[in-house]
């Protein structure tokens, strides 16, 4: 069948599918329209009754325009996803399209492959394909799934996903609180094959990631350009890497910044443990601390201890948009504790994964901590995850990593 053939059953599809009002089932219709991947539940008026939990829907506004097709989930709070816009359908063409352009921007545009084998592939709706992240780790692919619509497709997804980028295993797991968020079970699909440790290299710094209790996809690809440059900081200086799961920062320091010593710290057994194998992979020498962040500073504190290069990259504290107080308030102490352990002209590089937290009301929390402390700082510049990771106008929320670079005085 060519491709000619394809497209005009595909529109024989959809003009089967049309109602007596010449909508597209399944449909839902608006009462009013956000230009957003996100179509939040108080903003539909109504649904047809094909409608079910986990359908690609045709979505329309009040007056009966076409918008686009969405993933439909009435039991959440983001009843929709859109996918696409105006009369593009949602079909095996529109997924093969959008996982190539996603493989383009990473391969042929942005060659990661000549400095690492770990990277971003699908960066959920940056890449229009909301409720889907996947990281490449040399032939495996790891898979996190935020939608019961995307979990009801994700075997076709990782078929086409091994095609394209020519990748043999896969872990796909459903995220646990999306799930119980989007009311579906979820689950988790590993390929026969897998390897529960793989070893990546990334800027010539090696890393092993395990799929057996490791964090998210096992890696955290979206720190790398960060890593790489706080090695301009770390020549001849004390390192304190905080929260460092794996040691990333604190190997980068040792590895390629020529750093004094470097010391990790993570509550986490796991993650301690995983920094000790990294050490011993790249043959450099690590202080592993597990701890809790904040009872380490305090001690450090007391102690009169303080570092050339402080390094704070906590795990998310703020959920949503109705959870910032919480999160603010240990943002907010973290940072005041973490300035407080700086050498007077050094480095604190303190980030925040939290999507919901915008980039001023972070550097508001952090520059307030920094004078909590008793100190005053320098912004040397605001950085972000590297381009594997891009932002869609669409969702402003996929620029979720901010990391602040200060120098304090």
């Amino acid at each position: 069948m060519n491709d000619n053939t394809e497209a005009q059953n595909a529109k024989n599809a959809v003009a089967d599918n049309r109602n007596a009002a010449g909508r597209i089932e399944p449909w839902v219709e608006l009462r009013s329209v956000r230009d957003h991947v996100y179509i939040f539940e108080r903003m539909v008026a109504k649904a047809s009754p094909k409608a079910r939990q986990g359908d690609c829907v045709a979505v329309y506004d009040r007056h009966g325009m076409l918008l686009g097709r969405a993933l439909y989930n009435p039991r959440s709070r983001i009843a929709l996803r859109m996918l696409t816009t105006g009369d593009e359908p949602v079909d095996d063409a529109f997924w093969k399209t959008r996982i190539a352009e996603a493989a383009q921007l990473r391969i042929a545009t942005l060659h990661l492959s000549d400095t690492t084998d770990a990277y971003r592939l699908i960066h959920a709706e940056a890449d229009g394909l909301s409720g889907l992240i996947v990281d490449r780790y040399d032939d495996t692919l790891s898979v996190e799934v935020f939608s019961v619509g995307i979990w009801r497709n994700i075997e076709r997804i990782l078929e086409l996903l091994h095609d394209t980028v020519g990748t043999k295993h896969h872990i796909a797991v459903s995220d646990e609180r999306a799930a119980h968020l989007e009311g579906y079970a979820g689950g988790r699909i590993v390929s026969e094959g897998l390897r529960s440790t793989l070893k990546i290299s990334e800027n010539d710094v090696r890393f092993k990631v395990r799929f057996d209790g490791g964090h998210k996809t096992g890696f955290f690809c979206d720190q790398r350009e960060n890593r790489h440059h706080l090695t301009q900081y770390t020549r001849n200086q004390d390192v304190l890497d905080l929260c460092c799961y794996g040691g990333g920062f604190g190997l980068y320091a040792k590895v390629k910044g020529a750093a004094n010593s470097v010391t990790c710290v993570d509550l986490d057994e796991f993650a301690t443990a995983l920094t000790r194998e990294n050490a011993n992979l790249n043959q450099v020498k690590l202080d592993v601390v597990q701890a809790d962040a904040f009872t380490y500073m305090r001690q450090m504190e007391q102690n009169k201890r303080t570092f050339g290069v402080v390094v704070l990259d906590p795990p998310k504290l703020v959920f949503g948009r109705n959870d910032t107080d919480g999160g603010q308030a240990k943002y907010a102490d973290m940072n005041r504790l973490a300035a407080g352990l700086v050498k007077r002209g050094g480095l604190l590089l303190t980030c925040s994964c939290s999507g919901a937290v915008g980039r001023d009301d972070f550097l508001h929390w952090v520059t307030s901590s920094v004078r909590r402390a008793g100190r005053s700082c320098q912004i040397l510049q605001v950085t972000g995850a590297g381009a594997d990771h891009p932002v869609s106008p669409k969702c402003p929320e996929t620029e979720y990593l901010k990391a602040v670079w200060l120098r304090i005085l």
